[in-house]
Protein backbone atom coordinates (compact mmCIF):
# COMPACT_ATOMS: atom_id res chain seq x y z
CA UNK A 1 0.00 0.00 0.00
CA UNK A 2 1.04 3.34 -1.02
CA UNK A 3 0.33 6.61 0.94
CA UNK A 4 0.61 9.65 -1.30
CA UNK A 5 1.81 12.74 0.60
CA UNK A 6 -0.35 15.69 0.06
CA UNK A 7 1.18 18.50 -1.87
CA UNK A 8 2.44 21.03 0.30
CA UNK A 9 0.85 24.54 0.17
CA UNK A 10 3.36 27.57 0.34
CA UNK A 11 2.55 29.85 3.08
CA UNK A 12 0.80 32.92 1.73
CA UNK A 13 2.67 36.27 1.88
CA UNK A 14 2.02 38.28 5.02
CA UNK A 15 1.98 42.05 3.63
CA UNK A 16 0.00 43.54 6.72
CA UNK A 17 3.68 43.73 8.40
CA UNK A 18 4.49 45.87 5.27
CA UNK A 19 1.84 47.82 5.54
CA UNK A 20 1.42 48.58 9.47
CA UNK A 21 5.97 50.21 9.41
CA UNK A 22 4.94 52.19 6.45
CA UNK A 23 1.86 53.41 8.86
CA UNK A 24 4.48 53.80 11.35
CA UNK A 25 6.90 56.17 9.22
CA UNK A 26 4.45 57.95 7.68
CA UNK A 27 2.99 59.51 11.13
CA UNK A 28 6.93 59.41 12.70
CA UNK A 29 7.68 61.69 9.47
CA UNK A 30 4.54 63.89 9.71
CA UNK A 31 5.51 64.53 13.76
CA UNK A 32 9.13 65.25 13.37
CA UNK A 33 8.84 67.69 9.71
CA UNK A 34 8.52 70.91 9.41
CA UNK A 35 5.86 72.47 7.76
CA UNK A 36 6.78 76.41 7.31
CA UNK A 37 9.57 77.48 5.16
CA UNK A 38 12.52 77.65 6.28
CA UNK A 39 15.85 79.47 5.51
CA UNK A 40 18.41 77.74 3.13
CA UNK A 41 20.78 78.81 5.60
CA UNK A 42 21.39 79.53 9.23
CA UNK A 43 19.33 82.45 10.92
CA UNK A 44 19.38 83.37 14.55
CA UNK A 45 17.39 85.59 15.40
CA UNK A 46 17.78 88.80 18.46
CA UNK A 47 16.28 87.85 21.49
CA UNK A 48 13.56 89.85 22.76
CA UNK A 49 12.60 91.36 26.00
CA UNK A 50 8.65 91.32 25.44
CA UNK A 51 6.60 90.19 22.80
CA UNK A 52 3.42 87.92 21.51
CA UNK A 53 3.43 84.62 19.40
CA UNK A 54 4.08 84.74 15.98
CA UNK A 55 0.99 84.93 14.11
CA UNK A 56 0.82 82.00 11.16
CA UNK A 57 0.15 82.38 7.18
CA UNK A 58 1.87 85.00 5.09
CA UNK A 59 5.00 85.10 3.46
CA UNK A 60 8.63 84.83 5.07
CA UNK A 61 11.92 86.95 3.97
CA UNK A 62 15.01 85.16 5.60
CA UNK A 63 17.89 87.33 6.46
CA UNK A 64 21.77 86.06 7.00
CA UNK A 65 24.19 87.34 8.90
CA UNK A 66 25.89 87.85 5.53
CA UNK A 67 22.78 89.67 3.90
CA UNK A 68 22.03 86.66 1.54
CA UNK A 69 18.03 86.40 1.35
CA UNK A 70 15.00 83.85 0.62
CA UNK A 71 11.46 83.89 0.11
CA UNK A 72 9.44 80.84 1.79
CA UNK A 73 12.67 79.22 1.97
CA UNK A 74 13.81 79.58 -1.41
CA UNK A 75 17.07 81.69 -1.93
CA UNK A 76 16.52 84.74 -4.37
CA UNK A 77 18.37 87.68 -5.32
CA UNK A 78 15.32 89.93 -5.65
CA UNK A 79 13.31 89.30 -2.60
CA UNK A 80 12.01 92.98 -2.88
CA UNK A 81 10.51 91.93 -6.14
CA UNK A 82 8.41 89.07 -5.37
CA UNK A 83 7.59 90.82 -1.19
CA UNK A 84 6.05 93.63 -3.69
CA UNK A 85 4.18 91.39 -6.36
CA UNK A 86 2.80 89.49 -3.27
CA UNK A 87 1.74 92.89 -1.58
CA UNK A 88 0.60 94.56 -4.48
CA UNK A 89 -1.79 91.12 -4.99
CA UNK A 90 -3.04 91.07 -1.34
CA UNK A 91 -2.30 94.06 0.65
CA UNK A 92 -3.64 92.51 3.90
CA UNK A 93 -0.98 89.79 3.79
CA UNK A 94 1.36 89.74 6.98
CA UNK A 95 5.53 89.40 5.76
CA UNK A 96 7.76 87.84 8.29
CA UNK A 97 11.57 89.06 8.58
CA UNK A 98 13.66 86.42 9.96
CA UNK A 99 17.30 88.03 10.13
CA UNK A 100 20.03 86.80 11.75
CA UNK A 101 20.97 88.88 15.27
CA UNK A 102 23.76 89.39 13.37
CA UNK A 103 22.52 90.93 9.98
CA UNK A 104 23.57 94.88 9.47
CA UNK A 105 20.32 97.26 8.94
CA UNK A 106 21.26 97.94 5.60
CA UNK A 107 19.96 94.49 4.32
CA UNK A 108 16.51 94.80 6.59
CA UNK A 109 15.47 98.33 6.55
CA UNK A 110 15.16 99.10 2.32
CA UNK A 111 12.82 96.04 2.36
CA UNK A 112 10.70 97.34 5.43
CA UNK A 113 10.31 100.90 3.89
CA UNK A 114 9.85 99.66 0.09
CA UNK A 115 6.60 97.28 2.01
CA UNK A 116 5.24 100.34 3.88
CA UNK A 117 5.82 102.14 0.52
CA UNK A 118 3.50 99.49 -1.25
CA UNK A 119 0.38 99.10 1.20
CA UNK A 120 1.65 96.29 3.12
CA UNK A 121 -0.76 96.29 6.48
CA UNK A 122 1.45 93.98 8.52
CA UNK A 123 4.90 92.92 8.92
CA UNK A 124 6.12 91.28 11.75
CA UNK A 125 9.95 91.04 13.06
CA UNK A 126 10.63 87.29 14.52
CA UNK A 127 12.80 87.19 17.34
CA UNK A 128 13.96 84.41 20.05
CA UNK A 129 11.93 84.72 22.99
CA UNK A 130 14.02 85.76 26.17
CA UNK A 131 13.12 82.78 28.20
CA UNK A 132 12.61 79.97 26.15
Amino acid sequence: MRLTRPAQRQAPETIIALIDVVFFLLVFFMLIGRMDATAPFDVTPPIAATGTDMPAGGVTLSVSATGDTAVDGAPTDAPLDLLLQRIAQNPETLVRINAHHAAELRHILPVIAALEAAGAREVALVVTPANP
